[in-house]
C-alpha cells in the first residue's frame, strides 16, 4: 500500500510504503501526486519511506515512467533494509537524479536533505558510512626545503 505523506513542500511528493504494493498502488495514488507536482514543477523530488520488510512488489514494479524519471532531481530513500541500501548503491549509475538512503533514525535529517535548496552534485550517500576524505590540496608555489633524510649504512660483517 502506498500513502502520501503531507507536510512536504510542493515539489516534494512523499510516499509511505506498507505491505505489497501493486502497479495499481502505482497508478493510482503515486502517478497522480508525480503528476500534479509537475505541473508546478520543472523538476520534482521523491521523499521515499519504506516501512515494510518485504513491499514485493514496490521496488520491481515501481513504474514511473521514463518521462517521470528523469524529472526527478532529488529521490530520499529512509529505510533500515540493508538490501534496499545495497540495491541503490549497485543501480545509482541507472537513476538520473541525486539519491541518499537514509536509517529511519535519521528521519529528520532526511526530510531537511529532500527539501533543501539546492544540490552540489549527484550521489549515493548512506550515513551509516564514514564520509569519505578527500586529500588536502597542494598549494601552488615552491616547494619547501626539507633537509635530507640522514643515510643509514648496512653493515655487513665478513664471517
Amino acid at each position: 500500500m502506498i500513502e502520501l505523506i503531507d507536510g512536504l513542500p510542493k515539489n516534494v511528493v512523499g510516499i509511505f510504503v506498507t505491505g505489497r504494493v501493486s502497479r495499481q498502488d502505482c497508478r493510482d495514488v503515486l502517478v497522480p501526486a508525480m503528476d500534479k507536482a509537475l505541473k508546478r514543477h520543472d523538476k520534482i523530488r521523491l521523499y521515499y519511506v519504506l516501512g515494510s520488510r518485504f513491499p514485493g512488489s514496490a521496488w520491481d514494479e515501481l513504474d514511473l515512467g521514463s518521462e517521470r524519471a528523469g524529472q526527478c532531481e532529488r529521490v530520499a530513500i529512509v529505510t533500515d533494509i540493508a538490501w534496499v541500501r545495497l540495491t541503490v548503491k549497485a543501480l545509482r549509475f541507472l537513476i538520473p537524479s541525486e539519491i541518499r538512503v537514509f536509517p529511519t533514525l535519521q528521519t529528520v535529517e532526511s526530510r531537511a536533505w529532500i527539501t533543501a535548496r539546492n544540490s552540489t552534485k549527484r550521489q549515493v550517500h548512506d550515513p551509516r558510512q564514514a564520509p569519505m576524505r578527500s586529500r588536502p590540496q597542494r598549494r601552488a608555489g615552491p616547494t619547501p626545503h626539507k633537509p635530507p633524510l640522514p643515510m643509514i649504512a648496512a653493515h655487513h660483517s665478513a664471517e
